[in-house]
């Protein structure tokens, strides 16, 4: 049975523009505020505006056992609605649907309900969506794994034994994850520009973005229980967009033998808006070709990745508008979510709610598609060229990176807003 809540035939009474990335087909979750001296609540983007959930939740527009004994849309973050599962999101989404549909006067014959549960949404000061226990980075698109591993290791050992056996990954810090929007300061390390000197102090000169996505996790699992493949969908609660900053010189220079520390723990970016899986359904295509064939617990049923355009604009201090320098698609992907859930669960670990679980850089098989400066210029030996005259090797000061994405339908797209940030000098 279909997915009432995607039919592309249904429309909101509130006006959405086909090109807008929040339609009624979308309906992503966010934490909003009027002001600083209002109250961090849940709300849901339509179009150019939000419906607070909290105030529907009041007005006695919602009646679920589930809501009423824990009051998730009156939350400062969306855990703990995360945390109630499958059954209770989609209870929620199919309330919100029916809501905001042109053809269901309850809100759209109501003025005042309006005016008390909808607020434009350029009023609103999106903040951080989801608190964030454990981040986990992946690295899992061959084309950047075979693009990093062809600059340093040469085109014979681009992969490392174990890369088609399973999703690398590596812990990443959460407590550095911020919205989009928010600065972030160039970070300060140790570097080793000469090979025959000794390390030496100082701010990163090779400041890189990464393209990624990022999945939230639900409900979790118990310690010792590992997620089956063909139930990880269960446990992913939606999607963000991440930009993972990357010290590349930092990294450089640290990562031997235990992996990335200093270079990534600065700062990491992700969109305001949470993208239900739901949404995304239509969008589920089948991924590469996984030879050699994966282990029973990474044997994958069905279209597991998704048909999401991912597009990087890069914005100097001297121009008007970002340029693109980027686009690819998280179709590309070599291991998929579930495959990423699977995995990081199988020794028996727990995932909690709000984790989460980030791709690693997308990049496509082109090269502009490439989703890191790194791998744009080649390593700094082909600047990309600006609108403005100048060249980017790696990010300077004042420059703003803009990450959006969207899954393309019939006269309809289900849209992430963007992440994005601008480079502060070094303290």
């Amino acid at each position: 049975m279909s997915d009432p809540t995607t039919d592309p035939s249904i429309s909101s009474f509130v006006d959405v523009d086909a090109t807008s990335d929040f339609p009624i087909q979308n309906l992503p979750y966010g934490i909003f505020r009027l002001d600083k001296a209002d109250r961090p609540r849940v709300g849901v983007a339509i179009g150019d505006r939000v419906l607070d959930l909290a105030a529907c939740f009041d007005a006695g527009l919602f009646d679920h056992p589930a809501l009423e004994a824990s009051m998730p849309f009156h939350q400062s973050t969306l855990n703990p609605l995360m945390s109630l599962g499958k059954e209770a999101w989609s209870a929620v989404r199919t309330r919100v649907h029916d809501l905001l549909r042109d053809d269901t006067p309850d809100l759209r014959d109501d003025a005042d309900l309006q005016k008390e549960v909808m607020v434009d949404r350029d009023r609103v000061e999106m903040l951080m969506p989801v608190d964030i226990g454990d981040y986990t980075d992946f690295y899992s698109s061959r084309e950047h794994a075979t693009n990093i591993g062809t600059m340093f290791r040469g085109p014979e050992n681009a992969l490392k034994p174990n890369w088609l056996h399973l999703p690398v990954g590596y812990h990443g810090r959460a407590s550095s994850i911020i919205p989009s929007g928010q600065d972030v300061r160039r970070p300060s390390g140790q570097l080793k520009p000469d090979e025959d000197k000794p390390p030496i102090y100082g701010p990163s000169n090779l400041l890189d973005f990464e393209l990624e996505v990022g999945a939230l996790v639900g409900p979790g699992n118990e310690l010792g229980s590992p997620i089956d493949i063909d139930d990880a969908g269960d446990h992913v609660f939606g999607l963000v967009l991440v930009n993972d900053w990357s010290a590349r010189d930092i990294q450089k220079w640290e990562y031997v033998p235990l992996g990335p520390f200093l270079g990534k723990s600065f700062a990491t970016t992700i969109s305001p808006w949470v993208v239900p899986m739901a949404a995304l359904d239509p969008f589920r295509v089948d991924g590469p070709e996984q030879d050699p064939e994966p282990l029973e617990y990474l044997k994958q049923s069905g279209a597991q990745n998704f048909d999401i355009e991912l597009k990087v604009g890069l914005q100097t201090e001297s121009m008007d508008a970002p340029h693109t320098i980027c686009e690819t698609n998280f179709s590309y992907m070599y291991w998929s979510v579930a495959q990423q859930v699977a995995h990081h669960t199988v020794n028996g670990c727990n995932l909690r709610p709000g984790d989460m679980l980030a791709s690693g850089t997308i990049s496509g098989p082109t090269e502009d598609s490439y989703g890191s400066m790194l791998e744009l210029s080649w390593r700094g030996e082909r600047p990309l060229e600006m609108p403005s005259g100048e060249t980017r090797s790696f990010l300077q000061d004042g420059d703003r990176v803009v990450m959006s994405g969207h899954a393309q339908g019939d006269d309809y797209r289900v849209g992430f807003g963007t992440a994005e940030g601008t480079i502060l000098p070094a303290k």
